[in-house]
């Protein structure tokens, strides 16, 4: 193992590993391919800017995980990966956007190289990197074999923190800390948005300290008045007015750990419907937060939330939370469980979530959330430390 590399311990590799193959063994997979970056990443350490071609880990009972990837990306997990070279096996550019070659002929030929020709072949077919084509292809290319769907297995067994990625989402929470009060302090009436969110990026990739930032999985969203009735909305060269709400939706990261971070501003005097809605949102976090407790369920958070909002006429129909970790764009949650009515997923400590209940109404957005972990006992534990509020800037 590269321990001067990879970031995590050879023990810490080894449990994922364990995780994994027993999960493999009880969905009666002979092997198993990985193409989500974030669960190669999980299992081998590979780090590289190279999802936007076909690549891969394949994870057999009892040999080291196989990376499979474009050749000129074999140095990276080289560089980055904890696996040996024989375990390192590339393909040549002509499988790259070509019209005549797929990459999946090539995995499919190693695939049988390793005797799993007739295998039961587990696969993430709902995933952003497993395109239509890479599994008809696949399919075709090893007509003995059965391919199965194994979406999410590898993303269930990462739901549990360890203790080593537990620190790693700290270090991340301090760096979130400090974007949203580089972004608070900033802004202003007549700055730019475009200006504003380069110096979030500058301190998100500064870090704090020792701990440098690593970038998120997606890019920060600053939304102002209307525009901020839509959640998913990033920024523009408009600048910051008078008489609006601004939300930022942000996430430190710490080789590649996110802890997601919302807070929102009003330049002037909020209007009563919006310092009502606040009322009721925080009042909402404190109760979810209480009802995160290890033995309670997702939903046991989501109810305990919309209470206060029901009582203040306002109805949410978006999940108000999700798992988060490790992630790559164009995601930063885990796409496991959520934090909604119907997930009746049991909560258990080292559990990390985004509970992020954001209000959008046609005039105006509010987002304050809470990236938390859920504890032996008691109720969890929020990763970051700032005021639930709405800040007033009027000066």
């Amino acid at each position: 193992m590269q321990t001067d590399a990879v970031p995590f311990s050879a023990a810490e590799y080894r449990r994922r590993l364990a995780k994994t193959r027993k999960a493999m063994e009880e969905a009666n997979l002979d092997v198993l391919f990985v193409e989500d970056p974030s669960n190669m990443a999980w299992l081998t350490g590979y780090d590289g800017w190279s999802f936007y071609v076909h690549q891969g880990v394949i994870v057999t009972h009892d040999q080291d995980p196989v990376w499979w990837g474009r050749n000129m990306d074999a140095n990276g997990a080289r560089r980055t990966a904890w696996i040996g070279e024989d375990s390192i096996r590339p393909y040549g550019d002509q499988y790259v956007q070509s019209t005549e070659l797929h990459p999946m002929q090539n995995l499919a030929f190693l695939l049988t190289e390793m005797g799993f020709g007739q295998a039961r072949v587990g696969v993430e077919m709902e995933n952003y990197y497993f395109s239509a084509k890479a599994y008809t292809t696949l399919v075709s290319s090893m007509p003995a074999a059965t391919i199965w769907d194994a979406t999410a297995l590898v993303n269930w067994q990462r739901a549990i923190k360890s203790d080593e990625e537990i620190t790693f989402m700290r270090k991340a929470a301090r760096i979130a800390e400090k974007m949203v009060d580089g972004a608070i302090s900033r802004a202003r009436p007549g700055l730019r948005k475009n200006e504003l969110v380069a110096s979030i990026y500058h301190d998100a990739l500064m870090g704090v300290g020792d701990d440098w930032g690593d970038y998120p999985a997606i890019v920060p969203m600053a939304p102002s008045g209307a525009d901020a009735s839509a959640p998913h909305l990033t920024w523009d060269g408009n600048t910051l007015k008078e008489g609006e709400a601004t939300f930022f939706e942000l996430a430190g990261v710490y080789r590649r750990y996110h802890t997601p971070f919302c807070r929102t501003i009003f330049l002037g005097t909020p209007p009563d419907d919006l310092l009502r809605a606040e009322a009721a949102l925080v009042e909402g976090l404190e109760a979810g937060l209480d009802a995160a407790r290890a033995g309670n369920q997702a939903r046991d958070i989501a109810a305990a939330l919309a209470l206060p909002l029901e009582r203040a006429g306002i109805v949410r129909g978006a999940r108000c939370g999700y798992s988060i970790g490790l992630s790559y764009p164009p995601d930063w949650g885990e796409r496991t469980i959520s934090l909604r009515l119907a997930d009746e997923t049991v909560l258990e400590p080292g559990m990390c979530f985004h509970f992020m209940p954001g209000i959008w109404k046609p005039e105006w957005g509010l987002e304050i959330t809470e990236p938390i972990l859920i504890t032996e006992d008691g109720p969890a534990q929020p990763f970051c430390d700032r005021p639930r509020k709405l800040f007033v800037i009027d000066d």
